[in-house]
This record gives C-alpha cells, structure tokens and sequence, in this order.
C-alpha cells in the first residue's frame, strides 16, 4: 500500500518517540548530563502526547495491515505516554544528582523506558499477529534492563532474571498459539481470524489449543493466576519508578491488545476460552487479595494488588457487551492514575537513592508526622485503590459490577465483593500505619531538593485528580464513550 502524509500523521506519536530514542541516544554518546537527558526524554514524550490531537481527525486509518490508529487506539496511546512521562519525572527525582545519587550510570535508564514505551505504543495500534509480537518484545525486552538496573542490589538482579527467564516462557507459548491459531485460521490479522474462527461456528480444537495457549503467554504478562509467581518477587527487586512503570503503562499496554484481539475475534473469547477466562478471574481476585493481605512490605503488597485488579478487569472482558468496552475504559484510566501515586511516594520516599528503597511498612510509621504531603497522597491512593466512594477508583469499581450485573455474570461479581472487602483491610492497615505515633518522632518534613519537590508537586497532582474524578468523573466517561471501535477497516487515500 501506498503512504500519504495522512499515514504519517496517524503514526506521529510513534514516529516522535521513536526520534526521541535516537536523540536521547546521540545525546548520551556525546555528553553524560543527567538533567539534559530527562529534559530531552520529557520533551519528546509531551510533543508524542500532543501529537495525539492531529491524529484524532483521521481516525479510524489503516497504517499498513499491521496497525490501526482509531478512538480506542489514541486513548490507550496517551495514558501509556502520562504514565511514561510521570515514571520519567520519578526517575529523576530518585536516581539524584552528585555523590548523593545513584552510583551508576544514569541515563540509559531514560532510554530503556522510551523504548519500552514505543512498544507499548506498537501494541495498542496492533490489529495483527506480528505486530502484537513486534510491540510485546518491545516492551519486554528493555523491561528486563529496567528490572535489573541497580545491578548491586541483588533483589534488582533477581528480579530482572525472574523476569527475563520467565518472559521468555511466556513468548514461547504466544508465538506457538500464534502458529496453531494461523495453521487453523490461515490468517494473521484480528479480523480475519475472528472471520475464519465465526464461518466455522464452533472454533475447532486446534484454534482453541492455539488461543489457549495465547491466553498463558498474555496472562504471564498481566500476571494472572496461575502466572503471576513473578510479581511480587520482580515489584520487590526493581527500582520504585520502574515498578510504577511496570505496574502501569506496561500492564495497560497488553491489556488494551487483547481487548481488541477479543472484539475483532468474538468467537476467540467465547465457548470454552470464556469460561476459562472466567476461572482466571475469580482466582486472580480471591489469590491476590489474600496474599496482598500477609504482605510487609509496600512494594509486595502492592504487586499482590494489581493482580487482584486484572482479575476484576477480566470480568469486564468476559461480558465484551454492553458497557464492557466503557468500563475497561474507566477502570484503567482510574488503575493507572492510583498507582502511579503509590508508586510515587515509595520513589520519594527512597530518594536520594541509598542501596535499597523505602518500601518496608514499618518505614511508613508515623509518616504523617515527617512528611504530611506524602501521607496525604498515599492516603488518597489506599482509598482509591479500595474503592471507596469520593475517589476515582470508586467510579472504576462501580463500572465493572454494573457490567457484570448487565451480564448476569452472578459469581464473578460475587467474587468481585469479596476480593474488594479483603482488599479495604490491608490498604486501612497501611493507612493506619501512617498516623501512628512514635517516641522521639520530628514534626517536621525532611529536606527536599529541586527535583523531589518537582515529583512530589506531580503526585499532588495525581491525588487531586483521584479525588476529582471521583467527584465528577463526567468527562472522563465522555473521553471513554468516544474510544470505542470502529470495527470496519478505513484506508484514506491520497
């Protein structure tokens, strides 16, 4: 097919970050400057993000039979690039400046984040196969450096080898559905394996062993149960702000392909896959929260979470009618905006960095006392992530029961009240934590300098939007209602 200046367009949030690799890139080669590298990496993200807007009058566009840039896709693109960005102003604030700093290399933690951004970009465009494949390597491949990148704590190392050994499972088992799925269907594309899988009514055995075992090397990337061992070994051992990233664009990005795999292929998520899907859910709810419930230190607790959080997200994908697209919609906007705040204040917490993060639960005592502003947002972020009401993951919650009501899908809502009522204990058992008192405590908030208060003025940010959207959630329903599919394919022509 031929490229216009419209294609181009359509592609510019890709194209920009992909320059914005290549300049971080040429600027690390000529000259280590830490806060030249995160001027540049930040400037770059919000000209991709800006360039988001152009792009909404072209779509739907076909870009190659690889991508498709439409509503849905520049949604899920400009929350990976707020999340990318808010991970990048993290990192600065926590690798430091000067001998107090981290003590490696800094700047090639910016680069590896981009890359694996423009991969989470790749994926949300994907409407075929081998872009999937293209994106999810991406994404993973600079993720595994990220892990590992303070190479003298060996929890980071761990992590990253965990990650990196298991990753590599999970790829196997996606490429080896894909083969199975395209020996059945004869096609790559979503649509034309949804076309291929509804002509034969019934999806034959080989297609579903195929999708199978698709759903194992994408479920070990959202970490679903059974999949999920890695994280909170992975959430542990990496620095705070690559946890955040982790935690959110990375999650958000593989989330949002397989929706679309899901509604271009109906015939893929029914039968005997939704069912599946279905047992998946509850476990990762009930399993998540439980263990979440044990956990001592932040970060864990935090990983044992997000897990709960997918299995309540795959109750929306289950039903894939109605209000499902919406409140997938609603749910990760709400996710990623309360765990980026979280995450955050673990990033603030441990800076200037010191060998190991501030991620223990007794080091979050009496916080309230040291630093009032940082107790204030991870507050904010323990009642969102519990769902409770005035809060942007009240709205969240609210969505995915009515989709499962809309439904009938009983005892997976069911499953959804218990998990969220296990979950309110241990987020007001951390919340409790952080007004206790303590002897000999300071009153006072501890010196921080320029780039700290830069994060921190961000998290503030964060929590008065949590709270909000929580208040007024309308326009972010309406910024969802308009991120619906077009399922037909649209070429624009020169």
């Amino acid at each position: 097919m031929d490229l216009t200046i419209q294609h181009f367009i359509a592609l510019a949030p890709l194209l920009i970050t992909t320059v914005t690799v290549v300049a971080v890139m040429l600027a690390i080669a000529w000259r280590r400057n830490h806060s030249q590298t995160f001027l540049l990496s930040c400037a770059g993200l919000n000209l991709a993000l800006l360039s988001i807007l152009p792009v909404l009058k072209l779509t739907p566009i076909t870009v190659t039979p690889l991508l498709q840039v439409d509503n849905f896709a520049a949604l899920y693109m400009a929350l990976i690039l707020v999340a990318t960005l808010a991970c990048v102003t993290l990192a600065h604030a926590y690798l430091g400046d000067g001998s107090s700093g981290y003590p490696g290399n800094r700047e090639e933690l910016y680069l590896l984040i981009l890359m694996a951004a423009l991969g989470g970009l790749v994926l949300v465009c994907a409407q075929h196969l081998a872009g999937l494949f293209i994106g999810l390597e991406l994404l993973s491949v600079p993720t595994y450096g990220l892990i590992a990148y303070a190479f003298f704590n060996k929890r980071s190392l761990e992590g990253g080898i965990k990650y990196m050994v298991l990753s590599a499972a999970g790829s196997a088992f996606l490429l080896f559905g894909m083969a199975l799925l395209y020996a059945d269907a004869g096609s790559l594309s979503f649509s034309g394996i949804g076309l291929a899988l509804a002509a034969t009514g019934v999806p034959s055995a080989l297609a579903q062993l195929g999708l199978a075992m698709m759903l194992v090397g994408l479920a070990f990337k959202l970490s679903l149960v059974p999949f999920h061992l890695w994280t909170p070994d992975v959430y542990e051992g990496a620095p705070a702000p690559v946890a955040a990233f982790l935690a959110t664009a990375s999650k958000v990005a593989v989330f949002a392909v397989v929706v679309r795999l899901f509604q271009l292929s109906p015939a893929a998520s029914s039968g005997v896959l939704s069912d599946v899907l279905a047992v998946i859910a509850v476990a990762s709810i009930l399993i998540g929260n439980l263990l979440a419930v044990t956990q001592s230190n932040l970060k864990r607790l935090l990983g044992y979470s997000s897990i709960a959080h997918f299995g309540y997200l795959l109750i929306a994908l289950v039903a894939s009618k109605g209000l499902a697209l919406e409140a997938i919609g609603v749910y990760l906007v709400t996710y990623v905006i309360t765990s980026l705040g979280a995450f955050g204040v673990i990033t603030l917490m441990s800076s200037p960095y010191n060998g190991r993060d501030a991620d223990a639960l007794y080091e979050y005592r009496g916080l309230f006392w040291r630093r009032p502003y940082l107790t204030a947002v991870l507050t904010v972020m323990m009642l969102s992530l519990a769902g409770i009401p005035l809060t942007a993951g009240f709205i969240g919650k609210f969505y995915i029961i009515a989709t499962g009501v809309e439904s009938q899908l009983w005892w997976l809502t069911g499953a959804l009240v218990i998990g969220s009522a296990i979950g309110v204990f241990y987020y007001l058992r951390v919340m409790v934590t952080l007004f206790l008192m303590e002897k000999n405590l300071r009153r006072t908030d501890a010196p921080l300098k320029w780039e700290q208060r830069t994060g921190g003025v961000m998290l503030l940010a964060i929590a008065a939007l949590a709270f909000i959207l929580g208040v007024y959630p309308q326009p972010l329903l309406e910024l969802v209602q308009h991120a619906g599919f077009q399922l037909g394919s649209v070429v624009v022509k020169g």
